[in-house]
């Protein structure tokens, strides 16, 4: 008798607190294809684990082959090179574009994503509005999704309870700011991954959006005191209304050492309610019902369990090669237009932009573009087609301004509607002394790109 083989399920972030409990739970049901961007050769529970660049359209497409169901658990606080001239959400729109296009050419027939709990009353944070966008660009090509929209959650590993118990163990007094008084949901790792698992037992056939959290509301200064009470540390919080959050950024930050580009948007969207629902077409049915003290009790068992530091809390591991750079620059393409034109245009205005402080003359010839100063002075950068990544994208091979890097490219994508453009570029080795660079050509780039963007607009 044929033994049935287990559905092909492949996990973006499987090395994140999240995955790492999914694989636990689900690894025996499941083959579990567990996806990173580093080096490792074994994740625990994982029947297969695949290097991956999300930021590549290329390299995303070949990892989801031959998968049944993906799950998306990435989201982009951390940076991922030496400099990183771009925001959390262009880094994310990026990654779930690449992710989307690839789940369809792979024929994905679901993805699981876990997204951010909406305030009820329409206002919002970049951090949330984001989680929104990732929802809708994982859907733009056609493969359903199921939303697991989820507030706090609380698991030994997650940087959000770590932050939380850090503040406990070192603040015996606890000033505690307005946004310490609004109404939220959080909710038990446990609770996710049997979300996750119950939603892979019997894929939906259209795209659907569930809300996950304990039953009560509870200010985050009582969530605060309960967590304190279950660690058996004695706390004395005391209001104090007019601290703004950039104070609170500071503060959270430098007491529990969390780096600043995870805390920002983090404070940012505490000051909303962001409150599970309760109507059954947001709930799964046959969730499982938790309070609490239990979620709190099981996450501080977990972490004295490991004196392992959240992937959150680590400086990025620095490496023997050169410095590299990470640049994404949103901006609205005119009505009809494509990343192609995009690209095109760029390279006819960029010689007249510059013409009044660096005569720069742009070259193509059968694929290869070579940005000359002057019409025979040396070559700055040259560029050659890349088409794996799409029609619009260049891999740089060289020139004064830079070592050349099978990795490195630029790339003009198109997002969403079709109208917002992303112009990106990746892994980027400059050739300049480091500190002379980010003085120079680092500023230079992201005001030319500036300007390009207002060009652009005006082609609206």
């Amino acid at each position: 008798m044929k033994t049935e083989e287990k559905m092909r399920v492949v996990v973006a972030g499987a090395t994140g607190f999240i995955g790492g409990a999914l694989a636990e739970s689900l690894g025996e049901r499941f083959h579990l294809i567990g996806l990173t961007r580093s080096e490792r050769t074994h994740i625990d529970h994982y029947a297969e684990v695949r290097k991956v660049d999300l930021f590549s359209k290329a390299a995303t497409t070949d990892c989801l082959a031959d998968a049944e169901i993906a799950i998306y658990l990435v989201h982009s606080m951390m940076p991922s090179a030496r400099l990183v001239q771009a925001s959390f959400e262009d880094l994310d729109l990026l990654c779930a574009e690449n992710f989307a296009s690839a789940a369809a050419a792979n024929g994905i027939k679901h993805i699981v994503y876990v997204g951010g709990l909406q305030p009820a009353d329409g206002a919002t944070s970049r951090h949330l509005e984001s989680r929104v966008e990732v929802e809708q660009t994982l859907g733009g090509h056609g493969v359903p999704v199921t939303t697991l929209r989820a507030g706090l959650i609380v698991g030994g590993r997650g940087s959000s309870f770590q932050i939380l118990s850090r503040l406990i163990n070192r603040l015996p007094v606890m000033v505690c700011p307005s946004w310490t008084s609004t109404l939220t949901t959080p909710v038990g790792l446990g609770s996710v991954v049997w979300a996750i698992g119950h939603i892979l037992s019997s894929p939906p056939d259209k795209s659907r959006v569930f809300d996950l959290g304990i039953s009560e509301p509870m200010t985050y200064r009582q969530l605060l005191a309960t967590a304190a009470a279950s660690m058996g540390a004695s706390r004395l919080f005391i209001p104090v209304p007019l601290v703004t959050p950039a104070l609170s950024r500071l503060w959270v930050s430098l007491v529990t050492g969390a780096p600043r580009a995870l805390v920002s948007p983090l404070i940012s969207s505490l000051r909303h309610e962001m409150i599970a629902r309760n109507d059954p077409q947001f709930r799964l049915e046959g969730e499982p019902k938790t309070n609490i003290k239990e979620v709190l009790d099981l996450a501080i068992q977990q972490s004295s369990d490991t004196n392992e530091i959240p992937r959150a809390f680590r400086s990025p591991v620095k490496t023997a090669n050169h410095p590299r750079v990470l640049s994404i620059q949103r901006m609205t393409l005119p009505l009809g237009r494509d990343a192609e034109w995009a690209a095109q245009l760029y390279l006819r205005w960029l010689p007249g932009f510059m013409h009044g402080l660096m005569p720069i003359s742009v070259i193509t010839s059968e694929g290869e573009i070579l940005f000359r100063m002057g019409k025979r002075g040396p070559t700055l950068l040259s560029l050659k087609r890349k088409g794996a990544e799409g029609p619009a994208a260049y891999e740089i091979t060289g020139g004064l301004l830079a070592y050349p890097n099978p990795d490195g490219r630029l790339e003009f994508r198109t997002a969403l509607d079709g109208r917002t453009l992303l112009v990106a570029v990746h892994e980027f080795e400059p050739k300049l002394p480091w500190w002379f660079y980010r003085c120079t050509q680092a500023v230079l780039h992201r005001w030319v790109m500036y300007r390009f963007s207002k060009f652009l607009k005006k082609q609206a």
